[in-house]
């Protein structure tokens, strides 16, 4: 079966066909020869990863997943959220927006927060999702050099270190989208598929 992943980055592709049966051929959105941005205008994590799969799947009639991921702050009512890749606006690098959440923060005592993973798969019509999440807080300051996003401000929980300080293997063995993909996986490895 082939199944599509509605992204252009080609490592989280290859990352999650290694977890897959023989009988699961995945490719991205590159492979499939679409090159253009699907718009993320939902208003949730869940909206906007259904958005991207129903797209894909409604334009080329494959089976498709999409996700979308945010920091979830509690000290702000769950933001920057959905709008964490544009929280400092819509040009802004990480840099700036780990300095706008910073800035937020600074009288702020409840440092909880969360990284959550939401994924859609469209699978012969029918709409299923997965979910990853891992809790944790926000730094008072930004730690370590590795990662990107907001990684060097969020120290997971049970850890006494920053997402940018831990090594890739690591992270990504606890990571929300770790928790969330392998739920997915678990699902298309389920499926009986010739």
């Amino acid at each position: 079966m082939e199944l599509v992943f509605a992204t252009h980055n080609l490592n989280k592709v290859i990352e999650v066909q290694d977890m897959l049966t023989s009988g699961i051929q995945l490719i991205g959105l590159d492979q499939l020869g679409f090159n253009e941005d699907i718009a993320e205008n939902g208003l949730d994590l869940k909206s906007n990863a259904q958005i991207k799969a129903t797209h894909i799947y409604g334009l080329f009639g494959k089976n498709c997943f999409a996700d979308d991921t945010g920091l979830e702050v509690d000290a702000l009512n769950g933001l920057p959220g959905v709008y964490s890749a544009r929280f400092a606006g819509e040009q802004k690098s990480d840099t700036d927006n780990i300095k706008f959440l910073l800035e937020k923060m600074k009288s702020k005592s409840n440092r909880r927060a969360q990284f959550r993973a939401v994924i859609c798969l469209v699978y012969k019509g029918d709409t299923i999702f997965f979910e990853g999440a891992i809790e944790g807080e926000i730094t008072h300051e930004p730690i370590g050099n590795d990662g990107f996003g907001y990684d060097s401000v969020f120290k997971p929980k049970g850890f006494d270190i920053t997402f940018a300080q831990m090594d890739s293997y690591l992270k990504n063995q606890i990571s929300h989208r770790y928790i969330a993909f392998k739920k997915l996986v678990t699902y298309l490895n389920g499926l009986k598929v010739i």
